[in-house]
């Protein structure tokens, strides 16, 4: 420390009155010990964490800096360079890298006590005899670099086939009803009818 403190400061006030004022606030430091201690060979330890925080810098970049040490650490070892995990917690401390933290996940469903809904015609009873009978959809998530993307989409129960589905950066009402309108549309447009058709959704009730 008293060394690398040295190095920050001898251009501007020389070594020896920087080991004087050491000396002085008890960090008892000579120059031949300063001059030593910049002769003598880096140890292996040393060498290690400065080709380990290379590697760390380069794999946290090219992972768009998101990575903590646990990913830092496993990915390290798949390429392999052994390496042990809190030594690469160590050495990012150092270097100041960090990961970014989890977000909790989004709420997709809230209640609004005060609004109608439609009955529930399923009552859990999730089968069909044919296509275009019963229709289920729900709104999943996925983390992306840019924040939550939401998704809508429907399931034929019957067919168990996608018959629509919508992509949002928001979570909004129509998004929803943007899945059930493709759906409709797709299979119209391909002659099916859909006067028996059973929309259910935990979002919206059965239509």
């Amino acid at each position: 420390m008293s060394v690398d403190y040295i190095d920050a400061h001898k251009t501007d006030y020389g070594v020896e009155p920087i080991c004087r004022v050491l000396a002085q606030a008890g960090a008892q430091i000579a120059p031949s010990t300063y001059y030593a201690a910049k002769s003598r060979p880096l140890s292996a330890r040393t060498v290690r964490d400065a080709e380990l925080v290379e590697q760390i810098h380069r794999v946290h970049g090219e992972n768009y800096g998101v990575y903590g040490a646990r990913k830092v650490y496993a990915e390290l070892n798949r390429q392999g360079i052994r390496v042990a995990r809190c030594t690469v917690e160590r050495l990012m401390r150092t270097a100041g890298l960090r990961g970014i933290a989890r977000s909790k996940n989004p709420r997709t469903t809230i209640a609004a006590v005060s609004t109608d809904r439609p009955a529930d015609l399923v009552n859990r009873g999730f089968t069909a005899s044919a296509p275009d009978q019963l229709w289920v959809a729900d709104i999943t998530y996925v983390r992306t670099f840019a924040g939550w993307t939401y998704a809508a989409f429907l399931i034929d129960v019957f067919s168990r086939r996608i018959v629509g589905w919508q992509l949002s950066t928001s979570l909004r009402t129509d998004l929803a009803l943007d899945a059930l309108e493709m759906g409709i549309w797709t299979r119209e447009h391909a002659g099916q009818g859909l006067t028996q058709l059973i929309h259910h959704s935990g979002l919206l009730h059965d239509r």
